[in-house]
């Protein structure tokens, strides 16, 4: 995805979320779900007037980050050897939100339902969608699996984000199917946990293997 793709489209996806929540905001109860617990639950709650664009706001602050990071990084650390997954994930940020934010709206005109379970299957998808493509995610300082391993290695960097990315997969999607089915939440959440955090140990144990060999970085 190029950049000026990525700016359009995120650009029109936070248009269209804010010209949604305007029209529905007279109908929104004056304290609006801001927060949920890992099990979904809804733990925190805000006044409407700020809190029916809270969403809107993260979805603007992803983006204008995203866009104004890659300036800031340091030569052996630049994007744009990726840039096009760059722009990529950075759609799909802004699009995460975005579906919080929708989530919150639903929540507020319908406070007698559960959106825990379509929240959180959500969520699992957004991540399994970043994950098919987190192979081709190059050394930087702002994405990915950011360990002092990684970041000192091409070879377990890239090893690290091939193995990250397929867990991401198998466990968002894995996941989000088991919440659809009715499983526990937490029996569908806590393997996603697990995969999001082992990469970190592993780029741990292959960068020591790498040094213990005496393999050259």
């Amino acid at each position: 995805m190029k950049t000026r793709q990525t700016l359009l489209y995120s650009g029109l996806l936070i248009g269209v979320t804010l010209l949604y929540t305007l029209i529905v905001y007279p109908r929104l109860p004056d304290r609006m779900p801001i927060h949920w617990n890992i099990r979904g639950e809804v733990d925190g709650w805000g006044d409407k007037r700020w809190a029916a664009f809270l969403g809107i706001g993260m979805m603007a602050l992803i983006l204008g980050l995203m866009h104004v990071l890659p300036l800031l990084s340091r030569r052996p650390f630049r994007v744009e050897s990726f840039r096009e997954t760059y722009n990529f994930i950075t759609f799909i940020l802004v699009s995460l939100f975005g579906y919080i934010q929708m989530m919150a709206l639903r929540g507020g005109l319908h406070p007698d339902s559960d959106i825990s379970r379509p929240l959180i299957a959500g969520l699992l998808l957004f991540f399994a969608v970043i994950g098919n493509v987190m192979g081709k995610v190059r050394r930087n300082e702002w994405v990915g699996v950011r360990t002092p391993w990684t970041l000192k290695s091409d070879f377990v960097w890239i090893a690290t984000h091939r193995l990250a990315g397929r867990l991401m997969v198998a466990t968002g999607l894995g996941g989000a199917i088991g919440i659809w089915a009715g499983l526990p939440i937490m029996l569908c959440f806590v393997p996603f946990l697990v995969g999001m955090f082992y990469p970190v140990l592993y780029s741990y144990l292959l960068y020591r293997k790498r040094r213990e060999n005496g393999w050259e970085e």
